[in-house]
């Protein structure tokens, strides 16, 4: 091999080192992007339930519960958040006799009867499982009555509206402190952005679907809604606590 020839396949090596995912390598990992928790969990992780979802969607084709179990999941998986297994609610829910929650004074006895420092309760608004799928959530945050962790300052997590024809005993009912209502079409392109971000860490990018798996099956589909409605929900309650914190502010 002459000088020239050898020169020419080192400039060949330093080329492909520069192609993107060459230099990386296949085995190179990428973090999923993850949601943090807005609170200040210096004290420890607060602790969240979700009530069963009520189904609003308009069709029977599916279990409401595999969809609140998805949103225990994303829920679970925000970091300096953890949340009650769907199980516990639904046991406490039965004892207390209660199908569905009715009435916000009912939310304040589940989540006082829970432990929790926070509540998620909500409604599945629009399902369809064929592809492109659809998927729509409600979804509502209550403030546990007493912030029975202990990590949270419960003047600033709690959020309430005055009801002048209310007994005075209870006139003071807990309202939400967050709210989102979004239906997820995967084909928007816009909610394909998102999923795509999702993706990144959590599928192969060198299988055949990619990022697409995620619209090609009803079960990953629900698991990144969830996700995407879980960010922003606790994206409304970051900026409720970022309100409250300035200065003059009258919460």
């Amino acid at each position: 091999m002459t000088s020239t020839e050898k020169l020419l396949v080192v400039l060949g090596l330093l080329a492909l080192a520069f192609v993107p995912g060459c230099a990386q390598g296949p085995d190179t990992l990428t973090p999923p992007a993850v949601t943090r928790s807005p609170y200040d969990s210096s004290r420890g992780d607060v602790l969240f339930a979700v009530a069963p979802l009520v189904n609003e969607s308009g069709t029977t084709v599916f279990q409401p519960d595999s969809v609140s179990d998805a949103l225990v999941r994303s829920v679970s998986a925000v970091e300096g958040i953890n949340c009650l297994p769907l199980n516990r609610t639904l046991t406490t829910m039965r004892g207390m006799g209660m199908r569905e929650l009715t009435s916000p004074n009912e939310v304040s006895a589940l989540a006082d009867a829970l432990g929790v420092d926070g509540l998620i309760v909500g409604t599945i608004t629009a399902y369809d499982p064929y592809d492109p799928p659809t998927l729509g959530l409600s979804l509502a945050l209550h403030a546990g009555p007493v912030g029975h962790s202990g990590s949270l300052n419960v003047e600033e997590l709690r959020g309430t509206i005055t009801d002048p024809d209310a007994p005075e005993s209870i006139r003071y009912i807990e309202a939400p402190i967050a709210t989102m209502s979004e239906v997820f079409a995967a084909r928007n392109h816009a909610v394909q952005m998102e999923m795509k971000r999702y993706a990144e860490g959590r599928s192969e990018p060198s299988s055949p679907r990619g990022w697409r798996m995620y619209q090609a099956s009803m079960p990953l589909y629900t698991e990144f809604v969830t996700h995407a409605a879980v960010s922003s929900l606790l994206d409304q309650e970051r900026l409720r606590l970022a309100r409250a914190r300035r200065p003059g502010s009258s919460r």
